[in-house]
């Protein structure tokens, strides 16, 4: 069984509020160096939306199935 690399991360903000991703998460996640997020203030917390080039996101709904159910209204 692995462990989780999640478990138990902890992370202290500097004087210049910046914050350091530890290198298990940002690893099992598969960032790199000059990657860029988009930072969002949701309800207490912070999230990190990656930041993706349109190229890169060409046919990453292939084989999604389009056959959905839709409102009468």
């Amino acid at each position: 069984m692995s462990q989780d690399p999640f478990t138990g991360a902890a992370v202290t903000v500097s004087a210049d509020l910046q914050i350091t991703i530890p290198g298990a998460v940002g690893k099992s996640l598969g960032l790199s160096e000059g990657q860029r997020f988009q930072v969002v203030r949701y309800q207490d917390r912070i999230e990190l939306i990656s930041i993706r080039r349109l190229q890169a996101l060409r046919g990453f709904l292939k084989g999604m199935d389009t056959d959905l159910a839709r409102d009468i209204n």
